[in-house]
């Protein structure tokens, strides 16, 4: 074959190649914008956000209810309302090390005195966000309890080693094949969550990468424990890529802090709260209905016409079967 003619031929294979992965690219990007699209926030706010910030600490772990459409796939996956979690590391001043605060002050550009966490997140890597950003969410922080301010620190400089990574797509899609409960392919076969690298990964998830910074200061998320033979109870450190945001509310060595909208701590303050007081019922925000009154005296044969009545209407039958007993 002539050379122009090779030549020729290997130039046409290069621009088909190049137009192969632009159109993956494209793909790609386009299915991640409609997976990271937010749904408006609710007009009432579950948690008190002013309280939230002025109680988080360095290193508490940040729970949060996200309003995407790859949300709302980690719910199913998960069976969780928790489908995110990013650590907090204060403002960049509250930084010990001045190498990692020099580091956060480079992938940061706003105000220095923001309130900041460092988060996974799909479609952009793992970044630093001010934690203003969750002020209209359903939050809660969890706080890994006794940890001492070294080791907090150690949590966050091993965050910040990791800015700049892109987002695991194949380890989401690979740990939604290990948690569904029926699978014809078996989860270990190339599986993404069993491969045993050295070193820092290029592409991490939220909870994975915060998992393994606890496991790098061998504070227990939710490890593995064995009894040995001479009954001592040996801890292993649980694979970082198979935890969920979900695994931080669940462990017995984080601490659950959360503080209601309408907060009701005093004893029966929340007797005093503004109820509706017509008697409604409300599957949602504008979804609202008053309950039929159910029949005081009930013959036999009634009382499964008012039950399934009442599932129609919602109607509060339980009381209705405790009078009959009592009668």
């Amino acid at each position: 074959m002539p050379e122009s003619i090779s030549l020729a031929f290997m130039d046409g294979l290069l621009v088909e190649d190049c137009m192969g992965r632009g159109l993956k690219v494209w793909l790609a990007n386009t299915i991640t914008r409609w997976l990271t699209v937010e749904k408006p926030a609710d007009r009432t706010p579950l948690c008190d956000f002013e309280r939230i910030r002025y109680e988080i600490r360095p290193a508490d772990v940040l729970l949060v209810e996200g309003r995407t459409r790859v949300s709302d796939v980690i719910k199913s996956i998960t069976q969780s309302s928790w489908t995110h979690s990013a650590v907090y590391i204060g403002r960049i001043n509250d930084i010990d090390d001045p190498q990692v605060r020099a580091q956060v002050a480079h992938h940061f550009n706003g105000d220095p005195n923001s309130q900041l966490v460092i988060e996974a997140l799909l479609g952009r890597g793992t970044i630093i966000s001010a934690l203003d950003k969750y002020h209209s969410d359903h939050i809660r922080i969890c706080r890994p309890g006794g940890l001492s301010r070294r080791d907090a620190q150690s949590v966050i400089a091993y965050a910040a080693n990791h800015l700049g990574c892109d987002y695991d797509v194949r380890q989401l899609l690979d740990l939604a094949r290990f948690l569904f409960p029926y699978s014809i392919v078996p989860r270990h076969w190339r599986s993404s969550l069993f491969e045993h690298n050295a070193g820092i990964p290029t592409r991490t998830v939220c909870s994975s990468m915060l998992a393994a910074a606890f496991n790098n200061v061998h504070f227990p998320v939710l490890p593995v424990m064995r009894r040995m033979e001479n009954g001592d109870l040996r801890l292993y450190k649980r694979n970082a890529r198979l935890y969920t945001p979900r695994d931080f509310d669940y462990s017995p060595y984080f601490e659950i802090i959360k503080y209601p909208y309408l907060g009701i701590a005093d004893k029966s303050l929340y007797r005093n709260l503004p109820w509706d007081e017509e008697g409604a019922i409300c599957n949602g925000e504008n979804d609202c209905f008053i309950p039929q009154p159910v029949p005081e005296n009930l013959a036999g044969g009634e009382l499964e016409n008012v039950f399934t009545s009442a599932i129609v209407d919602a109607t509060p039958v339980l009381n209705m079967l405790g009078k009959r007993n009592k009668d």
